[in-house]
């Protein structure tokens, strides 16, 4: 691996896909350590397009071939979470580190299975609304203890996804076989910036809903079965030893998208709040509360991007910072972003809350 240059080959960099050009392009521009070697999909003409669109160096109609490239040191999976595994394991396999979407495997099973694959390569999920400054930020005033004895914490969020209506290509979130339905990706970045702040959840009751069993395709007018939960509600406790109220929304107007988390302590309290539609894991958050803290860093990103005018304004602000996490964990051998073993633990934790709603037992 070149030792002042991390190449990057992004698996999914389509120029029609507007996550990658709004996240990964413009979070690895903004670091001059990290360049875009290389980028793939599954056809000839998308993959030239995109290269040529993002300033690649390389383009390639083959996943594969980009993987077992030389030239690339980090390979980042960004295509629907069915095409993971195969993927993954097999960047793994050629001993590259290797950056996954969230959530990384479409079922518990198979996000194990990558996690032991991975062994000591660096990894990153992305799970990225936890390296939010502002959330590392309240984390650090919780961990100091600065509000005394954590009383209560309750979460408020919402997702413009998973309501009556969307648009076919967003169709296969809404199948269960996907993996990649409300609670693995709305309910899975929210309960992470849970844990990221107030510690592991230990115990977990829940209650999803169905609100919108039929949903209606805007751009082929055809009806879909929605085969996943679209609300959820629960009541947590963590390791901090506080307690914690979330509710999850979907289908949320972009004009009423509203995130937060208010933790209320002996000795003081404070809030975390952001507005993008898209849910908590994209876009900023700001941190206020009732005792001094030093200000949250900078993002090392702006948000800002070649998509940026659309729905993902603001995505490459978190993932600026697994970016920057992953690369500082390669040059000096450490393993502090969240990788693998993180994203098996929250893939269980989803699996728990499933659980939990269908039996209507705590776990």
């Amino acid at each position: 691996m070149s030792s002042t240059l991390i190449r990057v080959g992004i698996i999914g960099a389509d120029t029609k896909a507007s996550w990658a050009g709004a996240s990964h392009i413009p979070a690895l521009a903004a670091q001059p350590g990290l360049h875009l070697a290389g980028v793939a999909t599954r056809h000839e003409e998308s993959a030239r397009s995109a290269a040529e669109a993002f300033g690649a160096e390389r383009w390639f109609a083959d996943p594969y071939a980009l993987i077992g490239d030389p030239s690339i040191d980090v390979v980042t999976v960004a295509v629907k979470v069915p095409a993971h595994r195969e993927l993954v394991l097999a960047a793994l396999a050629a001993n590259k580190a290797v950056y996954a979407e969230s959530p990384l495997g479409a079922t518990v099973a198979q996000t194990e299975e990558m996690a032991e694959a991975a062994g000591s390569l660096h990894t990153a999920i992305g799970l990225q609304g936890r390296l939010n400054p502002s959330v590392r930020r309240a984390a650090e005033i919780i961990a100091q203890g600065r509000l005394g004895r954590l009383l209560s914490a309750r979460v408020a969020a919402t997702t413009f996804g998973n309501g009556p209506e969307s648009v076919s290509a967003y169709e296969y979130f809404d199948k269960a076989a996907s993996g990649a339905g409300f609670l693995t990706i709305a309910a899975g970045h929210v309960l992470d910036v849970v844990e990221a702040v107030l510690g592991d959840i230990t115990e977990i009751d829940a209650r999803t809903e169905l609100l919108w069993p039929q949903v209606k395709l805007v751009d082929t007018g055809a009806i879909s079965v929605r085969e996943v939960p679209d609300h959820l509600d629960a009541i947590a406790k963590t390791s901090s030893g506080a307690p914690v109220g979330v509710q999850i929304l979907a289908g949320v107007p972009a004009s009423d998208a509203h995130f937060s988390l208010e933790v209320r302590g002996s000795e003081g309290w404070l809030k975390l709040t952001g507005d993008h539609p898209a849910g908590v894991q994209v876009g900023d958050l700001t941190l206020s509360s009732s005792v001094d803290f030093a200000a949250p860093d900078r993002p090392v990103a702006t948000g800002a991007g070649p998509t940026a005018a659309d729905i993902w304004t603001g995505a490459s602000i978190n993932v600026g910072e697994v970016y920057a996490g992953l690369a500082r964990d390669i040059a000096n051998g450490t393993h502090y972003t969240p990788g693998f073993q993180h994203a098996a633990h929250n893939s269980r934790l989803v699996a728990r809350v499933e659980q939990a709603a269908r039996t209507g037992v705590r776990h």
